[in-house]
C-alpha cells in the first residue's frame, strides 16, 4: 500500500448534508477498497483561484490515506464521474512528504489542544 494524499473541491450550491454526505462516498470508498483514511480536514468554502464552470467559490476537502495502487484508479473514476466534484488532485507521497505531513497533523493536533 502506498501512502496518499487527495484534495478535492465540491461544488458551493450543495447544502452541509449533501457536502458531508459526498465526502463520506469518498471516505467509504477508500475503506471498501481496503484503504486506510489517516486524516482528513475540511477546509471550507473557500474562493477559487479562478471561475470552474461559472462557479468561483467550493468546498475544500482533504484526505490523507493509504491505499493499493489499482484502487487508487477507481477513486480517480468516482471523482470524475461525481458531478458535485468541480476539482480533485490525488498525489502519492514520498517518505519525506509522508514525514512532513504527520509533523502537520501533530501541528494541527496540539492546536486544537489549546
Amino acid at each position: 500500500m502506498n501512502h496518499y494524499e487527495t484534495v478535492f473541491i465540491l461544488t458551493p450550491v450543495l447544502s452541509d448534508d449533501q457536502v458531508k454526505e459526498a465526502v463520506k462516498k469518498f471516505r467509504d470508498l477508500i475503506t471498501a477498497k481496503g484503504g486506510e483514511v489517516i486524516w482528513e480536514e475540511d477546509w471550507g468554502l473557500k474562493k477559487l483561484a479562478y471561475p470552474i464552470q461559472h462557479k468561483k467559490t467550493g468546498f475544500y476537502h482533504l484526505i490523507e490515506f493509504k491505499l493499493d495502487p489499482e484502487a487508487v484508479k477507481d477513486l480517480d473514476l468516482a471523482f470524475r464521474r461525481d458531478e458535485r466534484v468541480i476539482r480533485h488532485l490525488i498525489v502519492k507521497l514520498d517518505k519525506y512528504a509522508a514525514e512532513w505531513a504527520e509533523k502537520r497533523r501533530e501541528k494541527i493536533k496540539e492546536s486544537k489542544k489549546s
